[in-house]
């Protein structure tokens, strides 16, 4: 099942990443000349940002189709397929290593935050986003509908702490040999203008349309919508705010 299968719905919700994309930019100071590598770089929307800073823009995902879309947008990126624990990079090459949520979908998080490390300069920021504390992400309730057609854990694999508790991801980054700088919360808005666009975005993560089939997708479809009308604007459209956990850390 490929995040790839529907890229181009997927590009509806990475387009509006814009506010963390900002954020991280003006947190960590990149500008001209810098290397920068998004980890799960999808459609490359983030890369755009950092190539009109004049920063060099690169990127691995292990879609192929999210990487087709990004090569459309920045032909002049360095964009590969590989996996996040295996970067296909040197030591110490990157002014930036970020992962907007991307790390926690690696079979092993800390060896691929200690990938991030590697390829990092010495001091270099590594960016880690993950989803925030439920009680204050209104996509929960869509997550409620689809979570039955995800993957179960491997048989006998130990209970995951939630990544958003308070100091669990600089414990993690710690780990992984990276010195924790600056943990925040950060909330930004996903927007939609109608049911039908709501439900082609929010089918697009994970392979997700995939796995529901497309004899359950209308049903599952019109479940997600159900589950969202209490966030429906009086103009049909919707707004879906979303609190995410960051964390800053430097390379050794």
């Amino acid at each position: 099942m490929s995040w790839g299968a529907r890229a181009a719905d997927w590009l509806a919700n990475e387009e509006q990443h814009g506010p963390i994309y900002e954020e991280v930019l003006a947190r960590t100071g990149i500008g001209p000349g810098d290397r920068v590598l998004d980890v799960g770089c999808g459609g490359g929307v983030f890369l755009g940002v950092v190539a009109e800073r004049g920063a060099a823009p690169h990127g691995i995902d292990s879609a192929p189709e999210l990487l087709e879309l990004a090569r459309r947008r920045l032909p002049e990126a360095d964009l590969r397929e590989a996996e996040m624990t295996a970067l296909p990079h040197p030591d110490a090459c990157f002014d930036l290593v970020t992962g907007f949520t991307s790390f926690f979908f690696a079979a092993d998080l800390v060896a691929a935050l200690r990938e991030a490390g590697r390829v990092a300069k010495p001091g270099a920021p590594v960016f880690i986003q993950v989803w925030g504390n439920p009680e204050h992400c209104q996509l929960e309730a869509m997550k409620a509908v689809t979570r039955p057609f995800m993957p179960p854990p491997p048989p006998g694999a130990a209970e995951r702490r939630p990544l958003w508790e308070p100091g669990h991801l600089e414990e993690l980054a710690a780990a992984a040999g990276l010195a924790p700088e600056a943990g925040f919360d950060f909330r930004f808005p996903y927007e939609y203008p109608d049911d039908e666009a709501l439900g082609r975005a929010l089918l697009a993560p994970m392979g997700l349309a995939e796995r529901v089939g497309p004899e359950r997708e209308p049903g599952v479809r019109e479940e997600i919508v159900q589950a969202l009308a209490p966030f429906r604007r009086p103009d049909g459209g919707y707004r879906l705010e979303n609190e995410y956990r960051c964390l800053i850390a430097r390379a050794s």
